[in-house]
């Protein structure tokens, strides 16, 4: 299925709704000095059907979906969870002369949304009418600052008894801001906000409309204090994973970077205590994760090569950059990365995709299995000694297998960050970040070392002049010389976190 995000605008919509009584007087917004005129809009009445899956999937995530009519924003809406009182808004226009039936839903807004949807069929789960009062209030420089509609709301959700789909009525107040950033947000809409509670508003028990329609949606992260702090984590991450994945679908910078990251550290999480998710060592929900951090990986290694020789040739001398080697490096690291991204895509829309995210969640909502008599939880000790086995390794290591080793004490020290910083463990956890660091600039390095040789090979071979390639191989052989002389000094001070931490003193 190709996509085109092009004819998808978005755009950030900060609001807050308020419930009313039939009888209370709309707001005056006289004497706020952000104000300075008020233009009233004849009323409309618009028209919504509400997709969802049969358990409302989209629901349980605070999501919405709707085909709309009537009004000057008539179409389809996905309405995306973006912080406390705004969501981001991706709309799609109404099928040919508006005659399509409205029962199918776009293919371009179910992609968005595709990671929570998977191959579960989208449905109407509710029509709400709502007959709109709107009045769009202006600044002293003449542009709009916001809009309140006063709604009176008629809804029936699908669900049909003897009697026929239940009705429901009531009234509400929407205040929407129109302000260029985040805090004049947040001042306008408080101060706006307090006008309609004197006035006799209330703020809205459900977030939208159609939450009011459905009733509550399933809480799936409602964790009492004595879940394993593991689990605990590896429900967020699941959770992460589900955000990042819209990310990726949108070309979001960094999101393969970071769906990736997510994708590692819940293969971490669930390697370092197995027993807690009834899962064996070599488990396929495992297998899957990496899998998927490899189809990952090929975009991320060329976004982050890119970059890399973006920044290092724009630092040097122009005299020193010479023949092809921005069109190779920099252009050719561009055109992997949309090839790398086409098939990311390809797998996040596949059958098997869709069933690891099944396990996933399976994972997380399952009872813990009785522990076995001698198991214990994933421990910072027990993560640490792999660490140090590793550093062991690797300082006996020869030359020519010193990048392998030097990578494993990274892998080994992921999963030790993760699990001191799910148990609390500030101090360990960020003392192994720099350890990370440090390695993962490091095997940065050694790969950008072996491209760039390729590369000079190739340029050789079209008689190009080869001299920057050299430059930056020395640049990138010094930045992994640089870590491994860092590397000893980072270990120490982790083994000094760590022994305090077992001695039970204090992270700070």
């Amino acid at each position: 299925m190709l996509v085109n995000r092009s004819a998808m605008p978005r755009h950030l919509e900060v609001e807050r709704k308020f419930d009313v009584g039939e009888s209370t007087v709309s707001p005056s917004f006289d004497g706020i000095a952000a104000v300075a005129r008020v233009e009233r809009f004849p009323s409309q009445t618009l028209d919504a059907v509400y997709f969802d899956t049969p358990g409302h999937d989209l629901a349980a995530k605070r999501i919405t979906l709707r085909r709309r009519t009537g009004g000057a924003d008539a179409g389809w809406h996905l309405k995306l969870p973006a912080g406390p009182d705004a969501r981001t808004e991706v709309r799609a226009p109404l099928g040919a002369a508006d005659g399509d039936s409205g029962d199918e839903v776009p293919d371009e807004l179910r992609d968005v949304v595709l990671a929570i949807v998977r191959d579960r069929p989208l449905v109407p789960v509710a029509r709400i009418t709502t007959r709109r009062d709107s009045q769009r209030l202006y600044g002293t420089d003449g542009a709009p600052v916001a809009e309140f509609c006063d709604d009176h709301v008629a809804a029936w959700s699908s669900h049909i008894s003897a009697d026929g789909p239940a009705e429901q009525r009531w009234r509400e107040w929407e205040l929407e801001v129109i302000a260029p950033d985040a805090a004049a947000h947040a001042e306008l809409l408080d101060r706006l906000s307090n006008r309609l509670l004197d006035a006799g508003a209330v703020p809205a028990a459900r977030g939208s409309k159609l939450a009011r329609v459905l009733g509550a949606p399933r809480v799936q992260d409602g964790w009492s204090a004595d879940v394993d702090p593991v689990r605990h984590a590896v429900a967020e991450q699941v959770e992460q994973l589900l955000v990042w994945d819209r990310a990726v679908r949108a070309d979001t910078e960094d999101a393969v970077h970071q769906m990736r990251v997510t994708t590692r550290k819940l293969r971490s999480l669930l390697q370092a205590s197995p027993e807690e998710f009834g899962l064996s060592e070599n488990a396929w929900v495992l297998d899957e994760l990496r899998e998927l951090a490899g189809v990952l990986g090929e975009a991320r290694d060329a976004e982050v090569l890119g970059q890399r020789y973006q920044q290092a040739l724009d630092q040097l001398p122009p005299e020193l950059v010479r023949g092809r080697v921005r069109e190779r490096l920099v252009d050719g690291a561009k055109h992997r990365y949309q090839n790398g991204l086409r098939r990311a895509l390809i797998a996040l829309r596949s059958e098997r995709y869709f069933r690891l995210l099944d396990a996933l969640e399976t994972l997380v909502l399952a009872e813990p299995p009785m522990a076995r008599f001698g198991q214990q939880p994933a421990t910072i000790d027990t993560a640490y000694r792999r660490v140090r086995k590793a550093a062991k390794a690797a300082a006996q290591a020869p030359t020519e297998n010193r990048n392998e080793a030097l990578h494993r004490i990274r892998k080994r020290a992921k999963r030790l960050r993760y699990i001191a910083a799910a148990t609390g463990d500030t101090q360990v956890s960020e003392r192994t970040k720099t350890v990370q660091t440090l390695l993962g600039d490091h095997q940065d390095s050694v790969v950008s070392q072996t491209h760039l040789l390729q590369q000079a090979d190739a340029a050789y071979a079209a008689g190009e002049d080869t001299f920057t390639y050299g430059v930056l191989y020395q640049h990138e052989a010094d930045l992994a010389a640089r870590c491994r002389q860092q590397l000893d000094a980072a270990l120490r001070k982790l083994d000094k976190a760590v022994r305090k931490q077992q001695r039970g003193l204090p992270a700070h």
